[in-house]
């Protein structure tokens, strides 16, 4: 995308929110998107865009809106499922029309939510109700409610780690060396699967980040020196994935995976592991059921590291829903975020965490409950300052792109040597700490 004609286009979105416009030829009535009192005198039709492409083709959205119109009967919902969801949506901010609720983009700095979305009320009040509220704050106020949170951690195939005579998670990244090892020798399976082709998945390895040492400061740790230096998280992380890698613990060819075909592979165990997010369990459980393979051999395990004898595990938000701030429908769009949040059955029917503080842990996760893993909410106050570091240096640790670097180097298709890799990383990153003042 050419970065002027970005750059104009934010700055054109901004000096008309500011005047008061909309691309319309409406008008915005103000930045809050505040909860409607009485659902008889909500009405409009609003446009939610999402990239749950799965849920709006197999129809359950639009049950999801049949339900919402029980209680507003005068809002009329309409999806569009956006595949490449983070590079359409980031072209579309570039002008008013990009639905009236919709995912925060992950690229979007936090800063700029207040040019791009409406408040949907203070952190003070949300955040007594609601997990997470810290993510979407900016200046006391919240922008954006996530569906559900999620936790990273490696989804595997039960049975597969049982034949290879691993039945205890490993506790270091040595010992998850040796249990893929032993998946290689001792089954047919592919011990771990990089899903490169794909590249979004390996994003998740960025979710590596305070799981290694326990830490609810580690976000901020990323503004206070060298991620990738010796015993930092992300350093542990991104180490495990080269090694792996290196010591040819994967698929034969990374640069033809298939994210879709592999969901069916690993519940049939003929992939063992791959490092995802609790977000993945319900559609392995699925494709288990599809392939006539038992749901029950789809596992979640925590990342190899422990913190006096106990396993850790982030949690954080999936996607934020939020409001156009140029919505000629904030009222409508406002319930619907509410309605889905507290109403819907999405959490349930994705056996995932919900972001209301007072409901219990998902069925799936009792394995975690079990093994006594300590789950930690991150704290993400500096989460806007991260990704102004992130954009300078130019590392992108919420891409893919050095990650699939990583890989080239570790399979030998690219030139170089770890350790020189995970340098660059940081001196990039800590030059662009320095000229930001951090």
């Amino acid at each position: 995308m050419n970065r002027r004609r970005s750059l104009v286009g934010t700055l054109l979105a901004a000096a008309l929110m500011a005047a008061g416009c909309t691309g319309s030829g409406g008008t915005t009535k103000g930045a809050d998107a505040e909860a409607p009192d009485d659902p008889s005198k909500v009405s409009g039709t609003i446009k939610v865009l999402t990239h749950r492409t799965d849920i709006v083709q197999d129809g359950t959205m639009e049950k999801y809106a049949d339900e919402f119109n029980k209680t507003y009967p005068k809002v009329k919902v309409e999806f569009e499922s956006i595949t490449g969801y983070e590079a359409e949506v980031k072209i579309r901010m570039n002008t008013e029309n990009y639905g009236d609720v919709l995912m925060i983009p992950a690229v979007i700095k936090k800063n700029d939510y207040p040019k791009f979305f409406a408040s949907l009320g203070t952190e003070a009040e949300r955040s007594e109700k609601y997990r997470f509220t810290d993510f979407t704050a900016v200046d006391g106020k919240v922008y954006g409610q996530t569906t559900n949170g999620v936790m990273p951690g490696f989804v595997y195939n039960k049975k597969v780690w049982r034949e290879a005579g691993v039945t205890d998670w490993p506790t270091t990244p040595a010992e998850f060396l040796t249990a893929l090892k032993a998946i290689k020798s001792k089954t047919d399976a592919v011990p771990y699967y990089t899903n490169f082709k794909d590249m979004w998945p390996l994003t998740s390895w960025t979710y590596v980040n305070g799981s290694v040492h326990c830490d609810t400061g580690a976000t901020t740790k990323l503004t206070e020196g060298d991620p990738w230096a010796e015993g930092a998280d992300l350093r542990v992380g991104d180490r495990l994935l080269y090694d792996i890698v290196n010591q040819d613990l994967i698929e034969k060819d990374p640069a033809t995976t298939n994210w879709e075909a592999s969901k069916p592979r690993l519940a049939k165990g003929e992939i063992g592991t791959m490092w995802l997010g609790t977000w993945a369990i319900i559609q392995f459980r699925q494709a288990a059921e599809k392939a006539g393979a038992d749901p029950d051999d789809i596992g979640f395990m925590p990342f190899p590291a422990q913190v006096d004898g106990e396993f850790c595990a982030t949690a954080a938000p999936d996607y934020n829903q939020a409001v156009n701030v140029h919505s000629q429908h904030k009222g409508a769009a406002r319930a619907w975020i509410d309605w889905f949040t507290e109403k819907s059955t999405y959490v349930a029917d994705n056996l995932a965490m919900s972001p209301l503080k007072d409901a219990p842990l998902p069925d799936v996760l009792k394995a975690y409950e079990d093994a006594g893993v300590k789950v930690i909410e991150v704290d993400d106050s500096e989460g806007a300052l991260v990704k102004e570091i992130d954009n300078a240096s130019e590392v992108g640790i919420y891409a893919p792109d050095y990650r699939q670097d990583l890989v080239d180097l570790a399979r030998g298709a690219k030139d170089g040597d770890v350790d020189d890799f995970l340098a660059d990383l940081g001196k990039r990153w800590t030059e662009a700490e320095e000229s930001l003042g951090s």
